[in-house]
């Protein structure tokens, strides 16, 4: 078995993180995966300055609204299978990218954000339920699941800094919260709680306003869920919060396969 270490990140924005050479540090990580979301980015607008490592496989799958969502997965590993899931992202956003390998179907995903109107609530609960089907679909199949990426929820009052204030904003209503204890119910585990239990004050994401980081009034919406049998082979799980360049920080996941 082989210990792989995966990093996952909404860079908002990866031509903004490169002019701030936001991604050196990758070049001195033994990063197996790394999974990138809302790169607003074309393929070929992806700097080359990024990190001098180079990766054997890049996986860019972007929005046909130019310069929005967006999901790239860097890798020296081969696929067995690679995919843009296009019946869970129907909008065709950029969202997914969809990577096999050994018995493993490797996830990294930007869900979508409920903010702006009930039509787009409407329809991230919908990706939500579409992306569980499929997930269910693949164990059926005898694939073990690892899902990385900025899911827009956090799922208790633990995992914000302000619980109460926000029972009516999207990212924390409770129709979201319901839908992430039912793919918890459905034997998904959040990684970072498995390994560190209730400990308060863990976030990946802080507004840019009233110097929310500086302050850690954050929320965490970035998560690696592991399906229930790979449960005893997670190693560590952690939120690397001193890494800025973006309003969210990188999170990781160590598992043995």
């Amino acid at each position: 078995m082989k210990t792989y270490k995966f990093i996952s990140w909404n860079v908002n924005g990866i031509r903004a993180v490169d002019k701030k050479s936001a991604l050196k540090w990758i070049d001195e990580s033994d990063v197996d995966f790394l999974g990138l979301q809302e790169i607003k980015a074309e393929r070929e607008q992806i700097p080359t300055s990024i990190f001098e490592r180079q990766y054997e496989n890049t996986l860019v799958n972007s929005s046909s609204k130019k310069g929005q969502s967006g999901v790239a997965l860097f890798t020296d590993i081969a696929p067995l299978h690679h995919d843009i899931t296009p019946h869970v992202d129907i909008l065709d956003e950029g969202r997914i990218n969809e990577f096999h390998f050994e018995n493993i179907a490797f996830f990294n995903v930007y869900f979508p954000n409920g903010q702006r109107n009930e039509e787009r609530l409407a329809y991230k609960m919908a990706f939500y339920d579409r992306f569980l089907e499929h997930l269910e679909n693949l164990r059926k199949e005898g694939k073990s699941i690892i899902v990385c990426g900025d899911v827009n929820t956090a799922h208790t009052a633990i995992d914000l800094a302000r619980p109460k204030a926000n029972e009516n904003t999207s990212g924390f209503l409770q129709i979201e919260r319901d839908w992430m204890d039912k793919f918890v119910s459905h034997g998904y585990v959040d990684t970072f709680r498995h390994v560190h239990g209730d400990q308060p004050n863990n976030y990946s994401w802080w507004s840019y306003r009233a110097n929310a980081r500086a302050n850690n009034v954050g929320w965490r919406i970035d998560y690696f869920f592991v399906s229930e049998d790979l449960k005893n082979n997670i190693k560590d799980a952690y939120i690397l919060n001193e890494i800025t360049g973006s309003d969210h920080c990188p999170i990781a996941l160590e598992i043995e396969i």
